[in-house]
């Protein structure tokens, strides 16, 4: 049975409302959740930036979802960091929360002032990054000096069970290099062929666990209002790599996507005022060998389709809610594991 999530753009909506959203969201059905981590908003117009890890604690305790996070370790983030927020979430909330670990984008990493290296150096970081993070929600006692380095570090608080680390790709071969170190793959609504391609290159890797998809929708009842809101919101997210990695801000993405024309917009959107389109557009990311599908509104205002989706999409589907989201072979025991230090007894 599939799993339809609701994906929460903290670009886009403030976190009070995104709240609101995720809340009512499980309300009307979806059985997960999962959330952008930026700094910065994709264009001007959009205009949010909550911080996810703050955003995700108060989710996780007001909903009964598992939820996910889009996360780039390695430079606006040390990985020790993102380890330890993985870990904190993971054991206040066993088996509900997964994270996908990703090499970033400009617009958000550029904000520490280093240089932002080319694709091949951010890819040999972010493995970096996911061997230290591995590490340390294992319980090892870590340093390590390569492109990120590390220093006797060690997280006190872990999680029972690992939350699962997860590939996210838009590309083919950023599928296949995932699939030696990923507990699953996630992607985006692209050509079916692409995906087909994408899901192959990682399988016949190696790469194990569950497949997800986010798809960008668009609807209102109104055709011509869904069309709209597509090109409001997301026409400044066209762009293939490596555009989309490299631009620097939001007024940098205004700019590119001066030109771009409404009827652009079909194809990296999913736009239609009919439901029953909607649905049959679920489906078929469920027949290329999808496990989960979170739809991402493009719009600002989230309870009308949430609604509207609750009541008439969702229900065409026999759902179901995720079970325990965990690592597939977290490292076993190391002999740098840290000590264990029991607490002493009060007087």
């Amino acid at each position: 049975m599939p799993v339809i999530g609701f994906h929460n753009s903290h670009e886009q909506v403030h976190p009070a409302a995104l709240l609101d959203a995720v809340r009512h969201a499980e309300a009307a059905g979806f059985t997960a959740a999962m959330c952008s981590d930026h700094l910065t908003p994709w264009n001007p117009r959009q205009g949010e930036s909550g911080f996810a890890w703050s955003w995700l604690g108060a989710a996780m305790a007001t909903t009964s979802l598992p939820f996910g996070a889009v996360n780039a370790p390695g430079q606006r983030y040390h990985p020790v960091v993102i380890a330890q927020a993985i870990a904190t979430l993971g054991a206040m909330f066993p088996g509900r929360f997964w994270v996908a670990l990703g090499s970033g984008e400009a617009m958000n990493e550029h904000v520490t002032g280093g240089t932002w290296p080319r694709k091949a150096v951010r890819d040999a970081r972010l493995r970096e990054c996911v061997d230290v993070i591995r590490r340390l929600l294992a319980g090892e006692l870590v340093s390590h000096d390569g492109l990120v380095t590390v220093d006797r570090a060690a997280i006190y608080t872990l999680p029972d069970p690992q939350p699962a680390l997860v590939c996210p790709a838009v590309s083919v071969a950023t599928a296949r290099n995932g699939a030696d170190w990923a507990d699953g793959l996630v992607t985006i609504n692209q050509p079916h062929d692409k995906l087909r391609e994408m899901i192959a290159a990682y399988r016949d890797a190696g790469g194990q666990g569950t497949l997800a998809v986010q798809v960008h929708v668009a609807w209102d009842p109104d055709p011509d209002r869904a069309l709209a809101i597509a090109h409001d919101q997301w026409r400044s997210n066209v762009f293939p790599p490596p555009l989309c990695w490299d631009l620097d801000s939001p007024e940098a993405f205004e700019q590119a996507s001066a030109h771009v024309a409404p009827e652009d917009m079909h194809g990296p959107v999913r736009i239609s005022a009919d439901l029953g389109q909607h649905a049959a557009w679920i489906a078929e990311y469920l027949e290329l060998g999808f496990d989960q599908v979170y739809l991402h509104h493009v719009g600002k205002e989230q309870r009308p389709f949430l609604d509207a989706f609750g009541g008439r999409v969702l229900p065409q589907f026999d759902l179901e809610r995720p079970g325990p989201v965990a690592a597939i072979d977290p490292p076993g025991p190391a002999e740098n594991r840290r000590p264990h230090v029991e607490p002493v007894p009060a007087p």
